[in-house]
């Protein structure tokens, strides 16, 4: 018996029950006579939000001071695992300063529409990018001693009625998409927990879904850590158990408890699978105590610079005519509260006390610049003030370049609701205009945690994205816009013209409490690439002060069979002036037709800094999964036959380099048999088309439909598609072939199984 087994086999049954439940806000249960320790629990994907001993009910009362780094909309702007990896090494240290054993996040949901309320918490549109960077997030974070808890699984994608909504999302979307978000973070960086989200997934909420939390996620992906609920999304506390939640939070007040105490007593539930749930949670507990460092400390000055650096990294330059970078000797008006207020992270559950702040005013003020600030607008409200909109317009026209700070205030977009438009508030929206009409150098900055429309883009010089970008924004905004840094961010998500392009469009938030997924795999760019729609900034852009150059793609082979791995090649050489950074993107595109599919998707990355004339070699690897689908029917990835294109690019809509690939697929699987099934399907299969030919030749003169199976010349369209539609109970109905052949037929077809 382990150690663990045998210190469960002392416990009484209502001290197991407990320990599935918190004791405090933020805090687990301990059993001191058993030496049981309890651990602490903080929110915190870009930063601690830890309360200390003063936990309240609801868990808002001011946190201590921690390093406020960007949110995850700007980081995966980085497209950079080594500093995600920096970043979670950093919470870590911060965690193991203030006593903390579990930071909760990162955030790995999809960002199925720009209205969601909690993107700014978020990485990407794509799978891929998502769940690599949340691997590194965690591998730095634990790192450290200090655990991960992987975040919100699953299909949390919006925050109107997030605790009650039901997610409809058919599997092959499930998998190719929202639980592919996850999966390599689980399987790759093994967080020490995951927490489930709030809404229901096709019925089932996720607190208690079996298939979720056990079979997909620990069956089939191989987690070895404890579930625990986000924080009140407990529905039923036994079957939740049952499924795989270990632990709630908050606290209940012993009402849980009781309810697992009893339904043990009265064999609703076994004991064993309390006791599996209990040596999960000592596992981590002991793990995470054994790891702490009591005398830890962090430098709060060298955090704050790596929080710069991180923006400067994820910070994206979306547009430029040649305005940036500024010189010192230009005269500039900052326009626009952001500037002296900025607006560095979300609003929600993730807010958090930062050490210290440093506005755009104050990085300038530091560096020297020539400038005068304006108001402009007041953040508090969106009405337009024409006093101060007239005093920025003035103070304009005397500057060289006016540089507007503009973006969405706290109250236009949070956790707990989703916002209903992308526009910028009203007074920003006549600012703009204000100020472009009499200053044709208007540069925009914007600060936001999500894409916003942009109505207003041919009229300015240049954009910069800052996202929502943490405590040491305005250093990192002042380093982008005079050029101490070259950008190098790219986006994560798609901007389109207007919302009525998005792909959930008709489909978000939904009807009452579900929700249809409807665009099916069809999210972001695989939407707007497959419609050939222009976006405002596609997935992957971002712009450079320098210029890079593709060139010499090769593939370690002519074709693909699944087996090993097949690995692309090309140099990317910086042909600019100045040292920076490029990000290199790997698409694939399934011409195959096998199911319907997306025009192309990411399938790797890489970012290389490279000084003025140096050329590196990029090695990027494929495997057998980058080239499949998931069939539902089967429940598993399939490999097709056929003709596939290896696409490198700058971004989604920029492909400098590309080239062609045979994918010798997997054997076509023989469709289930029953007398309704169609010819055409059949005939996929080798096999079957030879049993088909074999019991209809007879009858082929019969059925001019019949024509394209049978290979005859001067096959009729009509025909051949009627042939091709045709269940084989039909057989019966339009020629001589009887009800007693048709079950020899399909007696034949169901041996080739």
């Amino acid at each position: 018996m382990s150690t663990l087994k045998r210190l469960i086999s002392r416990m009484t049954l209502e001290e197991k029950a407990g320990l599935c439940s918190g004791d405090q806000f933020w805090r687990t249960k301990a059993v001191e006579r058993l030496g049981i320790p309890a651990i602490n629990l903080s929110d915190g994907p870009h930063g601690l939000r830890a309360q200390g001993e003063e936990q309240d009910h609801l868990g808002v009362n001011d946190s201590r001071p921690a390093t406020c780094f960007p949110t995850a909309a700007g980081l995966a702007s980085s497209w950079s695992v080594e500093l995600l990896e920096q970043l979670g090494a950093a919470l870590g240290d911060e965690a193991q300063a203030e006593g903390l054993h579990v930071v909760l996040g990162p955030g790995a949901n999809i960002k199925r529409s720009p209205l969601c309320g909690r993107n700014f918490e978020y990485f990407s549109e794509d799978p891929l990018l998502s769940s690599h960077l949340a691997a590194a997030h965690i591998r730095g974070t634990q790192s450290r001693g200090v655990g991960s808890s992987l975040k919100h699984f699953a299909a949390n994608n919006q925050e109107h009625r997030r605790m009650s909504v039901d997610a409809r999302i058919d599997e092959r979307t499930l998998r190719e998409i929202y639980l592919a978000s996850f999966e390599h973070a689980v399987k790759e960086a093994q967080p020490w927990t995951v927490m489930c989200a709030y809404n229901r997934l096709n019925g089932e909420y996720c607190s208690e879904h079996a298939r979720l939390l056990t079979t997909i996620l620990r069956d089939e992906w191989g987690f070895e850590g404890f579930v625990v609920s986000d924080w009140g999304a407990v529905n039923e506390r036994v079957p939740g158990l049952e499924a795989g939640m270990e632990l709630e939070m908050p606290a209940s007040g012993g009402e849980r408890d009781a309810q697992i105490v009893a339904a043990v007593r009265e064999g609703r539930l076994e004991e064993a699978v309390l006791d599996r749930a209990v040596e999960r949670l000592l596992r981590i507990t002991f793990r995470a105590v054994d790891a702490r460092q009591e005398s830890a400390e962090f430098d709060a000055d060298a955090h704050h610079q790596l929080a710069r650096r991180i923006a400067c990294e994820s910070m994206v330059l979306l547009q430029n005519d040649g305005i940036l970078p500024l010189s010192n000797e230009r005269r500039v008006a900052i326009i626009g509260e952001f500037a002296e207020r900025p607006r560095y992270q979300g609003g929600g559950s993730s807010h958090v006390n930062a050490t210290r702040v440093e506005p755009l005013l104050e990085a300038l003020e530091t560096r020297g610049a020539l400038f005068d600030y304006l108001k402009g607008f007041e953040i508090d409200r969106d009405t337009p003030d024409p006093r101060l909109e007239q005093a920025a317009a003035e103070g304009a026209r005397t500057a060289e370049v006016a540089v507007l700070c503009l973006g969405l205030p706290d109250r236009h977009e949070s956790e707990g609701y989703d916002r209903t438009h992308l526009n910028l508030p009203a007074n920003q929206l006549a600012l703009i205009a204000a100020v472009t009409r009499v200053q044709p150098n208007t540069v925009v900055v914007l600060a936001n945690g999500a894409p916003i429309a942009m109505p207003w883009a041919g009229q300015v010089s240049a954009i910069l994205e800052g996202y929502l970008g943490g405590q040491a924004v305005g250093a990192a905004l002042a380093d982008l816009l005079y050029g101490e840094v070259s950008p190098s961010g790219k986006l994560a998500e798609t901007f389109p013209h207007r919302l009525e392009d998005t792909p959930a469009h008709l489909n978000f938030p939904g009807d009452s409490d579900v929700v249809r997924y409807g665009e099916g795999i069809f999210v972001g760019y695989r939407h707007y690439d497959t419609l050939g729609t222009d976006p405002l900034f596609p997935f992957g852009h971002g712009l450079s002060y320098s210029r890079f150059d593709y060139a010499n793609l090769t593939l370690s082979a002519s074709d693909f069979d699944g087996q090993g791995s097949l690995t692309v090649s090309c140099d990317i050489t910086n042909s600019g002036e100045r040292e920076a950074s490029e990000i290199v993107q790997l698409y694939l595109s399934d011409r195959t037709q096998s199911v319907p599919m997306a025009a192309q998707a990411l399938r790797g990355f890489d970012r290389v800094t490279l000084a003025p004339g140096e050329t590196a070699r990029i090695e990027m690897g494929l495997s057998r999964r980058d080239f499949c689908w998931y069939d539902a029917e089967r429940a598993d990835w399939r490999l097709p036959t056929g003709i596939f294109e290896v696409r490198i690019g700058a971004s989604s809509r920029d492909i400098r380099l590309n080239q062609c690939i045979e994918v010798r697929g997997d054997a076509v699987a023989l469709p289930v048999i029953d007398r309704n099934i169609l010819m055409g399907d059949l005939q996929r299969h080798e096999g079957a088309t030879r049993v088909l030919r074999q019991h209809l030749a007879d009858i082929a003169d019969e059925l001019p439909m019949l024509n394209g199976l049978m290979s005859r010349d001067g096959g009729d369209d009509l025909m051949d598609a009627m042939g091709h539609y045709l269940p084989l109970r039909a057989l019966v109905s339009f020629s001589g072939f009887t009800e007693a052949r048709l079950e020899d037929l399909l007696k034949d077809l169901k041996a080739l199984a």
